[in-house]
């Protein structure tokens, strides 16, 4: 979706959604925290105030991605504060391992791996690092290096501990949870030019950039060898970015169509502002309700997270106690963590999510979730 409209024009559609510096904040898959590169898709709206969430990848508002450098905004932590999706606010840890008592084994034992790996071998990385610098010693250039192997091993156990958790509040018996590592495509023409791009438009492939950020991704997934399978929505952008990564971890694409991305009907291959200028009232009532369709009979959030929730049933009863890589949209990511949450709609113009972000949500036997990382993008810098 595209970005960047004025928080204005969010209050008079009377939605009062003034997303979170677009809709964002999440740590590191338990991996080195980061921000992700001003290779962002579609605004969202600035938890400012200055602008709302605008169409992004689905270009925009709600299903807004982020606008280009405020991806970079850094990984907010879910510090506390991330609910798991029994819908219960029992504050889970910093990182992506944080969890609600409901949600069985995303415990503690996530969170702390995420804290290490993320914050921890880094400083110490930058520590050794300085001391090498000033003294220029063999031995302090030995110290860099070993604690440089030491942070990538953290990093790859801290990987390893969001895929597979085996430590929380579930029984033993529980069993592995199916966890999606969700994957937005790469960047497309339409992405910097922040214009709605759903399942109704053009299609367009990826821009070069694009097959850039899908090869980062895969080099990073191929290094932490957690990912048992790749399904892709069936457009031209998600298909092309999980051919590119699953060709590097030595995988096939399934294709599953409840993956698509929203359709934006008249408003596909329009800016924000090119809608409000020609749709005004029918703009004022999509940000105001999740039941209003996009103008010209496209599909409205609340039928998207209808096809989101069937498609999370589909795909956690195929791949229980896996970990699989799923290749999607703005608008879906969304409304998957939404829904592990247990938020309400209005909470996907609280998401910024950036063009080859990576998002995680388990997914357990007892009908719990977990997320475990939002929008992770240090793969990209």
């Amino acid at each position: 979706m595209p970005g960047g409209g004025t928080a204005a024009e969010s209050a008079a559609s009377g939605s009062g959604r003034a997303g979170g510096e677009a809709a964002g904040a999440s740590r590191a898959e338990a991996l080195a925290a980061g921000a992700g590169p001003a290779d962002a898709d579609a605004g969202a709206a600035r938890v400012s105030g200055e602008t709302a969430a605008e169409p992004g990848d689905a270009t925009g508002a709600p299903a807004a991605g982020a606008d280009a450098a405020e991806a970079d905004a850094g990984p907010a932590r879910v510090s506390g504060g991330t609910a798991a999706a029994s819908g219960s606010a029992r504050a889970g840890g910093e990182a992506a391992g944080a969890s609600a008592a409901g949600a069985p084994g995303a415990g503690a034992a996530g969170a702390g791996a995420a804290s290490t790996s993320a914050e921890v071998p880094g400083a110490e990385v930058g520590r050794a690092s300085t001391r090498a610098s000033g003294a220029g010693g063999e031995g302090d250039e030995r110290a860099v290096r070993s604690v440089t192997a030491a942070a990538a091993d953290a990093d790859v156990r801290a990987a390893r501990t969001v895929a597979t958790p085996g430590v929380g509040w579930a029984p033993p018996d529980m069993g592995a949870p199916a966890t999606f590592v969700l994957l937005r495509h790469g960047e497309t023409p339409l992405t910097p030019q922040k214009r709605f791009s759903g399942s109704g438009g053009s299609d367009p492939s990826l821009s070069d950039i694009g097959r850039e950020q899908a090869a980062r991704v895969a080099e990073f997934l191929a290094r932490r060898g957690t990912v048992q399978a790749v399904v892709a929505s069936p457009l031209a952008r998600t298909r092309e970015t999980a051919r590119i990564v699953a060709a590097r971890l030595g995988l096939e694409v399934a294709v599953e169509d409840g993956l698509r991305e929203t359709d934006f009907g008249a408003w596909e291959g329009l800016t924000f502002g090119e809608v409000r200028e020609r749709h005004p009232d029918d703009l004022d009532a999509w940000l105001s309700s999740p039941d209003a369709e996009p103008t010209g009979g496209g599909e409205s959030f609340a039928a998207t997270a209808d096809r989101i929730a069937a498609t999370r049933d589909k795909l956690t009863a195929a791949y229980a106690g896996r970990t699989v890589l799923l290749v999607t949209h703005v608008t879906p990511i969304k409304t998957f963590v939404r829904l592990a949450l247990g938020a309400p709609p209005e909470a996907l113009f609280r998401m910024e999510l950036s063009a080859a972000s990576l998002s995680a949500v388990a997914y357990y036997a007892d009908g719990n979730a977990s997320v475990r990382l939002f929008n992770e993008t240090s793969h990209l810098r």
